[in-house]
């Protein structure tokens, strides 16, 4: 029997994908809004409800599964679903920036915004059931369910560039999410359990085992498809364009939620499943993000001038901290990567969001065009100021211990790699503060003053703050409680701590 709370995993998907088909059926407007409204915040709610419903004690396994038949079990196939320690933070993260760009949305006044918020509402759907699948197939197949409407959605609402951007998006995606799924074929095939089931692929392989040269290619196919998908340098130039055309709710999804696609595949599928080939590609991994993603890509960042491209670069240079994380091959390491997915989402979520707050105010995202906005926008300056300091790592904010966990774990590894990891938080501290100071603070440029002389700007109203709120409020209480998510990642990653001791042995 499927207990109550593996009921409401099974709702919380069926909620945002059941109301994007009632409004695509004709629903008017007015209660369009309204539904999309509701499908926004209830799958919060019940996210939150799981969350501390989930038990102190929950082990390795996963909670709340449950099994739905389509009959394709024939193929090895059933939409299982379930949250262990590792899926809960994200799962959770999904639906917090899925409420918060949701809010967002509603208010955003674009044209057939019946379509756009449809269009939400599925990736959304789809972000919600990547974290929630335990069966691998249907793991690829939400993400590619919350894919597709990224592509729409730059290519109609987005700005600049936006048909470039959703046909290099649309290009660079599809290769990783070509080379992900004939990796996670591969491991159907050469597992031997003739199953999907991430536990029954587990069981298989661990009792038969599979060779080093198996694991070997099976992981470099899952690490550049997942790594694509990710941004990993030098596979990286659809990001920062992708988002800089992106509309707002759109950057604060695929950036917040959707890039983790590739690194929660990594960890809880790649890394338990072929450990030797992990080992073999660490090395080759750690360098790519440390010298690409972090150093060039940081480099990159700070020469920006404008404010939307600068959020998009930084994003790829922030998901080089991931990727060393799992390339340190440590229990440590991994759930800081876990940590820092949950923080980097909340952040890079409310400075899209902000970013475009602040174009709206100013009608450009030029920073030589800005300056002085904190005298008219106190509250939004203060909004800006604190996500910057969280995307630096400052404590009190969640990013603090993601970053901090992996710089321990990976010092272990190599001290060189680690020194250019934490020379990455001075480059990121000198583009945000910058950025915050060009904006907010010195005198109005002129050209800010013309635009702003017929028109001058009001600070965030109510219904801007709503979800600036949300973000901002999770990330400090992750940030002066992460034993809220450290817990059920430690007790997930509590078996990998022998399998991670016996790798860094051997290698």
């Amino acid at each position: 029997m499927i207990g109550s709370n593996a009921q409401l995993l099974q709702l919380a998907i069926v909620i945002p994908l059941g109301a994007a088909l009632v409004i695509a059926l004709g629903l008017p407007k007015r209660f369009g809004t309204k539904l999309a409204g509701a499908a926004f915040t209830l799958p919060a709610l019940i996210a939150l409800w799981l969350w501390a419903q989930y038990p102190a004690e929950g082990g390795t396994g996963y909670h709340y599964l449950s099994s739905v038949d389509l009959g394709l079990g024939s193929f090895g196939i059933n939409l299982k679903l379930g949250l262990n320690g590792i899926a809960l933070p994200m799962f959770l993260l999904a639906a917090i920036v899925g409420l918060a760009a949701g809010l967002f949305a509603l208010r955003s006044q674009a044209e057939r915004l019946k379509t756009y918020l449809l269009l939400l509402l599925i990736m959304h759907g789809g972000l919600l059931g990547v974290f929630a699948s335990v069966d691998i197939f249907f793991f690829y197949f939400f993400h590619e369910l919350a894919l597709i409407p990224t592509f729409i959605m730059v290519g109609i609402w987005g700005g600049r560039d936006r048909n470039y951007a959703a046909m290099k998006m649309t290009i660079y995606l599809t290769v990783g999410a070509m080379l992900s799924l004939i990796g996670l074929i591969a491991i159907y095939v050469k597992s031997g359990a003739n199953s999907f089931d991430l536990i029954e692929l587990k069981r298989a392989i661990a009792a038969q085992g599979l060779g080093a040269a198996t694991q070997n290619n099976i992981f470099g196919v899952l690490m550049f498809g997942f790594g694509i998908l990710v941004s990993l340098w030098p596979l990286h130039t659809w990001a920062p364009l992708g988002y800089g055309a992106a509309p707002s709710s759109t950057a604060m999804l695929h950036a917040g939620v959707l890039k983790k696609f590739g690194l929660y595949g990594l960890i809880q599928i790649a890394l338990p499943l072929l450990p030797e080939g992990a080992a073999h590609w660490a090395w080759k991994l750690a360098l790519l993000a440390a010298f690409g993603n972090v150093l060039v890509i940081g480099f990159v960042t700070m020469a920006q001038r404008d404010l939307k491209q600068m959020l998009g670069y930084s994003s790829v240079m922030h998901m080089g901290y991931c990727f060393l994380g799992i390339a340190a091959l440590s229990t440590l390491g991994t759930g800081g990567v876990v940590l820092l997915m949950v923080a980097h989402g909340l952040s890079v979520a409310l400075l899209f969001m902000l970013a475009t707050s602040i174009h709206h105010r100013t009608h450009t995202f030029d920073l030589s065009e800005m300056g002085g906005l904190a005298q008219k926008t106190p509250v939004l300056a203060a909004f800006f100021v604190a996500a910057t300091m969280a995307s630096i790592g400052l404590p009190g904010f969640a990013n603090f211990w993601g970053e901090l966990t992996v710089f321990v774990a990976l010092w272990n590894v190599s001290p060189w790699i680690t020194a250019v990891a934490v020379a990455g938080v001075v480059v990121s501290a000198i583009y945000g503060l910058r950025a915050a100071a060009r904006v907010f603070f010195g005198q109005p440029t002129e050209a800010l003053q013309r635009v702003t002389a017929a028109h001058p700007p009001a600070d965030l109203d109510w219904v801007e703050r709503l979800p600036a709120l949300i973000l901002l409020a999770a990330l400090l209480f992750f940030g002066f409680y992460p034993k809220a998510l450290s817990q059920p990642v430690d007790q997930a990653l509590t078996p990998a701590s022998t399998l991670f001791r016996s790798i860094n042995h051997h290698r």
